[in-house]
């Protein structure tokens, strides 16, 4: 009897089998332009006729790419990215270890990617992306990414700057006050000259004039500031600002460019590496018109580590994230974040995620078998066991699950990925040295500029109060009673000339005259408190 009832277990066993295979190939058969991501994989053996992918124009519903470390997240960033830049679509993305550079190279066959690519069906053939390699204020090797303290914002500065709320207030309110000036903050010292002068007995009735803006709390920012300028970060900030429209290059065979941002030299200050792209996607947000649906995405932004965006964040950072997210689907522009676990990203964002690939996860420790029920909890109804399913995947292998065409979530798919058909591994330096040459990128942003701003206006003042003061010390007999007497009264007259206060200024009236050509913008306000111009 055990015989026939172990040859029905397998049978049934088999027929399930069969009807879970036929729910994927019927659920991944897409219309339109697909991702191709793998083959669906049944009792540990890939099929390859029942392939899993993700069609192009849902990729604007953002996603999520998760798993440990070591399971293959890398690799399916890029096998995404080089379908994606082969389908005529720009990519974003961040490249925290160099691994990512060998999208500019063709991959090197060797027989055990022969022997896995044929099992799932994939007829891979070594090819090369268009990249341009970018960097964090040139540390690195590519074209400089740099931006304004006024495009960057309060909000986002004070999140690399590690404020509280009131110190975050207390920093808007500074920004409000430099935009009405009609100071010009280009770089840190910028903003710290314009800090200081407010917490000086020249500028304390300006500081007064702001409204719940403390000496005590302005102190604490420009120390802050300061600590943040000598850690390095002065790089990072000034002109030529990047304009955020290089990232949705094509190029002229067709394909998308591949914007690869290098981050080796701030691996030290990953905050200010996950505020950047931030600042990044707030940018494009706000210069990209509205296209509603489309048959691809116009941009995928692909956001790694992005634990480090949402830690210690405020809930109006929190919330600001959200909405950026939300929103910027009606622009054409996808967002994948790409970390270990979906517990992460806050269930506001990890909401809007709608296409998921999720590799395997380990549970080693309370806190990661715990992880491992949040995560399998967030996958649609399967036959799969996803608790077990998601310790026991392989290195490359995923669960995936998309949005179809018409909005709805696909079947949860075991998945043995596709291959990258570019290099899998860090490019040679001649390929950089090549790629950082041929690129228009890097004679646009090369060279820095250090053009007048708040910090020369503020110093020229400074300088000429001194100076008044320096001419008016010796005069009405110094050291007199009568001296003494008639001071006050030569206070007050100054401060009757100077009644009008710092915007009656000569220096700072011809920096508000100019305030077109100088700021080059008409400031306003986005979500993040980053400013805005017309381009």
């Amino acid at each position: 009897m055990g015989g026939p009832g172990g040859t029905l277990g397998a049978v049934s066993e088999n027929t399930q089998n069969d009807a879970q295979l036929d729910a994927i190939r019927t659920g991944y058969a897409f219309e339109g332009a697909t991702l191709n991501l793998g083959a669906a994989v049944s009792d540990g053996t890939a099929v390859a006729d029942v392939q899993v992918g993700l069609p192009l124009a849902t990729m604007n519903r953002h996603g999520l790419i998760a798993g440990a470390t070591g399971t293959g997240k890398t690799k399916t960033l890029q096998m995404m990215a080089e379908q994606l830049s082969a389908a005529g679509v720009p990519v974003f993305l961040a490249d925290m270890k160099g691994d990512l550079s060998g999208l500019a190279t063709e991959g090197q066959p060797n027989e055990k990617l022969t022997e896995r690519t044929q099992t799932i069906g994939q007829d891979w053939q070594p090819k090369a992306a268009p990249v341009d390699f970018l960097t964090l204020g040139g540390q690195g090797k590519g074209a400089p990414i740099r931006t304004t303290v006024t495009d960057f914002g309060p909000m986002l500065l004070a999140k690399v700057l590690g404020l509280n709320e009131t110190q975050e207030s207390a920093l808007s309110l500074i920004f409000h006050y430099a935009d009405q000036a009609g100071l010009a903050l280009l770089d840190l010292k910028d903003l710290r000259e314009v800090i200081m002068f407010l917490t000086s007995d020249e500028g304390k009735g300006e500081l007064k004039n702001i409204g719940g803006v403390s000496p005590q709390t302005a102190g604490v920012i420009l120390r802050e500031l300061t600590t943040f300028a000598n850690n390095g970060a002065e790089v990072f900030f000034g002109e030529p600002e990047f304009d955020t429209a290089d990232l949705l290059r094509v190029g002229d065979d067709g394909r998308g460019v591949i914007s690869n941002l290098q981050l080796p030299g701030v691996a030290s200050r990953p905050e200010l590496f996950s505020t950047f792209l931030m600042w990044l996607l707030a940018d494009l947000f706000h210069d990209l018109p509205e296209v509603g649906d489309v048959d691809k995405p116009k941009l995928v932004f692909f956001f790694d580590e992005a634990h480090l965006l949402f830690k210690d964040a405020s809930k109006e950072f929190l919330s600001s994230i959200e909405q950026t997210v939300r929103l910027i689907r009606s622009k054409g522009v996808g967002v994948f974040f790409i970390t270990q676990t979906p517990k992460d990203v806050p269930a506001e964002v990890l909401g809007q995620l709608g296409n998921r690939v999720q590799h395997a996860l380990r549970a080693f420790t309370p806190d990661d078998a715990k992880a491992l029920k949040a995560t399998a909890r967030t996958y649609p109804s399967s036959e799969y066991d996803l608790e077990q399913l998601l310790t026991q995947l392989g290195t490359g292998e995923a669960v995936v699950t998309v949005l179809s065409e018409s909005g709805a979530p696909t079947p949860v798919a075991w998945t043995r990925m596709r291959a990258p058909e570019t290099l899998m591994d860090i490019a040679p330096d001649a390929v950089f040295d090549a790629v950082i040459a041929a690129s228009p990128l890097t004679a646009k942003y090369s060279e820095p500029v250090d053009r007048e701003s708040a910090y020369e206006v503020l110093k020229e003042r400074l300088e000429k109060g001194a100076e008044q003061q320096g001419e008016q010390a010796p005069s009405e007999g110094s050291g007199s009673p009568e001296a003494a007497e008639k001071e006050p009264a030569a206070k007050k007259e100054r401060a009757k000339k100077e009644s009008g206060g710092f915007f009656d200024n000569p220096a700072v009236k011809s920096m508000m005259r100019s305030a077109g050509s100088a700021l080059g913008r008409e400031i306003t306000r986005s979500l993040f408190g980053t400013a805005r111009r017309r381009r």
